[in-house]
């Protein structure tokens, strides 16, 4: 992970814009259905920050209620999904790696919701990978 305590990224559009002036309390893969879904992608990178430390700068994202629990956050002109949160009193943002302006800042550490994972996809690195989101394998 990077050294500075400023991440800066937005949408595909340039919509919006954000920063986490905090380092990643933590980062990694989300193999679930709804990442799946939501991304359209085998696995959704994300980095976890500390909510207090975390700002839109421009415009304010669309928001979707994806369960009972969690919301996700996406630009409203290009679709761009850019975060995760808890909808009640949430401590902390997931923001979607790929969202970043420097997305190699943030090194993934685990893999989470492997029970779901494609059998098709496959990372090679050695990091954790927990069923779901609890205990490793």
């Amino acid at each position: 992970m990077s050294s500075a305590a400023h991440f800066a990224g937005g949408c595909l559009c340039g919509h919006i814009r954000y920063e986490a002036t905090a380092q990643p309390v933590s980062a990694g893969y989300c193999h679930c259905r709804m990442c799946q879904r939501s991304s359209g992608a085998p696995a959704q990178v994300w980095a976890q920050f500390p909510i207090e430390f975390f700002r839109y700068t421009t415009a304010e994202p669309e928001v979707y209620k994806s369960s009972s629990w969690g919301e996700r956050r996406f630009c409203p002109q290009c679709g761009s999904q850019l975060e995760f949160r808890l909808q009640k009193d949430p401590a902390t943002v997931d923001l979607n790696v790929p969202t970043l302006d420097d997305p190699g800042a943030v090194q993934p550490s685990t893999h989470i919701w492997t029970k779901d994972q494609l059998p098709w996809f496959e990372t090679t690195d050695d990091l954790p990978r927990h069923s779901d989101e609890g205990e490793a394998d």
